[in-house]
């Protein structure tokens, strides 16, 4: 998650107007269709489409993480020039990325959402799954129902907050860097805030710094791309922080001290609440927040961390009590998993949308987008048969996946494998002791021959491989989101995955 920072339309048309006199953004070909998309994979993807027909440059670059990239004024320029601009949808991109997007494409070019619509062309989506098993409530925040305008935001707002201490909300980004969203300690102003699209949610750590009882109010506005905002609400929610001792929490309240939930704002009912994730049904289920309070027991007591960064959480060593983010980096998503394209058979599908979505933009090119996706789709076709017949010569009890980032439940339900765990639990410090001695039960216990780092993630892997070295299982490459100097296309992605998976994991890989 991140808040992106408000251009002014004059900076946007200037940077706009400076790229497009360099002659280096999309455009500067013969071909027929100047393409802009978010991804290098979907970039790819388009490529094996649309051949010489389309010009096409990636907002987030090689080694780039669509979750948390910030535009650059070069990656408006791309977007304005041009004529049809795809992105994956269902929240994989972060949110300043297609508030870009809305903002300053092109009046009448299409602003296509490939994942949106994956069923329509023969793919699959599936419910994000997300349960660490910690020993603390994992609590998000989350804003729900309909707004009005395309590309609007939800902006929430803490305005008021009772108690001993002092609250942070903040977020830490995947080389450890901490971003504050909401900090008390110099009073709560309109800074104090955070915007989310529709229907999504995040992870944030939530920081206390004196045990008792705290009630935080937060306010919701919708904010237009126009500049123009509506009210959405506000609401106030109960912290107990603690030992019971220190807490005067109203008689009747349901304390909630463990799994899966959301602070929510919902903007259309313009009420907040807590959505918890019911495991008897699956569903979320809200919680007036009059009548449950959020615990943050003793056991989530830990220490300001030594490092400069988080000064602003108190003195080194300073005793404070944390809901942790729990999932490496900036992280905004909904209900749907987003990342479809770990399982061959959808990106057969996004071949077939592209292919439609190219074709109305540029008829006179549709033979071509019809030859070129045939060839392309015989190609994922062997793709997708050769990934089983790997990943079918893991043994059985090796089929576990622990990895840095939940970006692999569709590979491992495509192709017989289990998504047994994430590196680090808590992405705030480094791992305490207890924490590695967590990670080493977890590959003791799943008797795993191998963990996966993704390459964007590998300046947070010394405790990993210094875990792994110990424990003897290998440490090994996986690419999830982008590409890198070494894997470049979509195939050698797949491809190098099931054989780096077979590899490590006992099996045989191919000899492709």
């Amino acid at each position: 998650m991140r808040i992106a920072p408000r251009r002014t339309a004059l900076a946007l048309a200037s940077a706009v107007f400076l790229a497009g006199c360099s002659g280096t953004g999309p455009g500067t070909s013969d071909a027929a269709l100047t393409v802009s998309t978010t991804t290098g994979i979907i970039a790819d993807l388009v490529r094996q489409v649309g051949g010489d027909r389309v010009d096409v440059t990636s907002i987030v670059p090689h080694h780039g993480d669509p979750h948390s990239y910030e535009p650059s004024p070069g990656d408006t320029a791309k977007v304005a020039r041009a004529d049809i601009v795809f992105s994956n949808g269902l929240l994989l991109e972060e949110p300043g990325i297609m508030k870009m997007i809305h903002s300053n494409a092109a009046k009448g070019a299409p602003k296509v959402e490939i994942a949106a619509k994956l069923e329509e062309f023969g793919g699959t989506v599936m419910k994000l799954e997300e349960d660490l098993g910690l020993d603390v409530l994992w609590l998000g925040w989350a804003v729900e129902g309909e707004v009005a305008g395309e590309g609007a935001h939800v902006r929430t707002t803490a305005v008021k907050l009772t108690g001993p201490g002092d609250l942070h909300v903040y977020l830490t980004d995947t080389l450890g860097n901490p971003t504050s969203y909401i900090d008390s300690s110099d009073g709560l102003d309109a800074k104090d805030s955070f915007t989310l699209p529709p229907e999504a949610h995040t992870h944030v750590n939530w920081v206390f710094t004196k045990p008792g009882t705290y009630e935080l109010t937060v306010r919701g506005q919708v904010e237009a791309l126009d500049g123009t905002t509506t009210d959405a609400g506000q609401g106030t929610v109960t912290f107990t922080v603690g030992g019971s001792a220190h807490n005067k929490t109203a008689t009747g309240r349901k304390a909630l001290d463990g799994g899966h939930a959301d602070l929510t704002l919902n903007a259309q009912e313009k009420s907040v609440y807590v959505r918890t994730d019911e495991k008897a049904t699956g569903e979320r289920v809200p919680m007036d927040s009059t009548s449950v309070a959020l615990n943050v027991p003793d056991r989530a007591k830990q220490q300001v961390p030594k490092e400069p960064q988080y000064r602003f959480l108190g003195a080194a060593g300073q005793d404070i009590w944390v809901l942790p983010q729990a999932v490496i980096g900036k992280h905004v998503h909904g209900d749907m998993d987003p990342h479809t394209w770990g399982d061959v058979s959808n990106a057969e599908a996004y071949a077939r949308r592209i292919q439609a979505e190219l074709t109305k933009a540029d008829l006179a090119g549709k033979a071509t987008y019809e030859r070129n996706t045939k060839a392309y789709l015989n190609k994922l076709a062997e793709l997708h048969k050769d990934m089983a017949a790997t990943l079918a010569t893991v043994p059985e009890a090796n089929r576990k996946l622990i990895t840095t980032h939940d970006a692999f439940g569709y590979l491992a339900k495509a192709y017989g494998m289990e998504v047994a765990g994430f590196v680090v639990p808590v992405p705030s410090q480094e791992p305490s002791a207890a924490e590695v001695e967590k990670l080493r039960s977890t590959i003791r216990e799943k008797k795993v021959p191998a963990v996966f780092l993704e390459p964007n993630l590998a300046a947070r892997a010394d405790i990993l491989r210094r875990v792994a070295q110990d424990e003897g299982v290998g440490l090994c490459t996986i690419y999830g989101d982008s590409f890198d100097d070494r894997v470049h296309d979509y195939v050698g992605m797949m491809r190098h995955n099931a054989d780096e998976l077979a590899r490590c994991l006992g099996g045989k890989g191919s000899k492709a």
